[in-house]
């Protein structure tokens, strides 16, 4: 019998296939958003008898606010979001591009780390800058540029980025590529954004010691701030990342038990970083801790929407579109989203996910076994989800180009192909 996580989204993508994100995304922009009780981007105490922000710390029985379906599924199942008309106060009808409204912040991005990672030891130093050749997408400092800017004018300053908001911001690409450096070494991976990667080309040991001298001068970055809760924060980062990838070593035995433990794998080892930091940058400019919370669940749901949105690509994209292999997951003997869902049509993959599809043929008959079930379709709808929940989170700010940049990213992360 399907657990409760398998019915639940099963019936949502029956009621609505198509639901969503699109039309939310279209009455945000024509002015309309969730406004849960309050004046929309007030700071003040909540109303009386609202609902706590969300928790800041993923509990495995409550995770995220796809935690409350089985107990709630009939209200959340028809949930839409209130309308209340916000005044605007730009004019585009259209919200900029995100990427575009973050670029003047972004242009020296990758010199400042650069600058960061010097060393007198030529070899270690071409190490360091090897991932920070400007080719990079740089989704998480963009983020947290918005962030900042979005928070600054909803604080009642002016939206130009504090001194420690900007490091936040170049803090979080090194954090994240320090990661993705240890992450090669652990899975083997012999490619990564399009190029070979630093253990393939120098070998295990110096990629070690290059993604731990990465980490050393994003903390001694992250000291100079000269805040000791944003220092906490970011801290909390790292912490998460070396938890999540002990989770990632290991697999339930309980079908139930197996989506929440990959939910919070996922948050620890993607989402983590995106929702401190915007956090963190929250933090530099408002007092409150509503406002905080804000920035972080933006930030949580938008980094697990990603994530599952890259698990479905690991089975629809190509190796040339992704810059790695496909089916990447599988060969590591993961089982993600696709694949979870995949198992209430097929339940010979339990087996497999137990023995981490470590018996010849496994891999390629898992494939096939997603491809022909909905395991795909479920886990974009459960992505909207999370997207919808971001777009409820930063609707409460108060208006401005980059708050509605950030709405729209949410459509983006849904959208991309690689």
């Amino acid at each position: 019998m399907a657990g409760p996580w398998w019915s639940q989204c099963r019936r949502w993508s029956t009621r609505c296939p198509n639901a969503g994100l699109r039309q939310t995304f279209r009455r945000l922009n024509g002015g309309c958003v969730s406004s849960l009780g309050r004046s929309p981007w007030s700071s003040g105490p909540r109303s009386e008898g609202r609902p706590s922000p969300l928790s800041t710390q993923i509990n495995p029985n409550t995770l995220n606010f796809t935690s409350s379906l089985t107990r709630h599924k009939s209200r959340l199942l028809v949930h839409t979001i209130p309308s209340c008309c916000y005044r605007t106060i730009h004019s585009d009808a259209k919200p900029k591009d995100p990427f575009t409204l973050a670029q003047n912040d972004l242009k020296s991005l990758y010199d400042d780390i650069r600058k960061e990672l010097f060393v007198s030891k030529e070899e270690l130093k071409f190490l360091c800058d090897y991932y920070f050749d400007g080719k990079g997408k740089a989704i998480r400092p963009m983020i947290v540029v918005l962030m900042a800017r979005a928070l600054n004018i909803h604080s009642n300053r002016a939206g130009d980025l504090l001194p420690g908001q900007r490091a936040i911001a170049m803090i979080s690409e090194m954090i994240h590529t320090a990661s993705l450096v240890h992450d090669d070494v652990i899975d083997g991976s012999d490619k990564r954004r399009g190029k070979k990667t630093i253990n393939n080309m120098w070998g295990e040991r110096k990629a070690i010691l290059v993604g731990d001298f990465i980490l050393s001068a994003a903390s001694m970055a992250l000291a100079r701030i000269g805040n000791i809760t944003v220092v906490k924060v970011l801290s909390q980062v790292i912490e998460d990342l070396v938890r999540g990838e002990f989770m990632q070593l290991g697999s339930k035995e309980n079908e139930n038990e197996r989506f929440k433990h990959y939910l919070e794998k996922t948050f620890k080892k993607t989402a983590s970083l995106i929702a401190n930091s915007c956090k963190a940058v929250s933090i530099l400019v408002n007092s409150d801790p509503e406002v905080h919370e804000i920035a972080y669940q933006y930030g949580k749901n938008v980094g697990i929407a990603f994530q599952l949105v890259d698990d479905v690509l690991d089975f629809t994209s190509g190796a040339s579109h992704l810059g790695k292999p496909t089916a990447a997951d599988l060969k590591l003997g993961l089982a993600t989203g696709p694949v979870l869902f995949a198992c209430q049509q097929f339940p010979e993959l339990h087996a497999m996910i137990m023995r981490r599809f470590s018996t010849k043929g496994d891999v390629d008959r898992a494939w096939q076994y997603v491809l022909q079930s909905d395991g795909v379709q479920q886990t974009n709808y459960l992505a909207q989800r999370y997207c919808q929940e971001a777009i409820r989170q930063v609707s409460m700010l108060r208006p401005s180009p980059e708050r509605d940049a950030l709405i729209r990213l949410t459509e983006m992360v849904l959208t991309r192909d690689k």
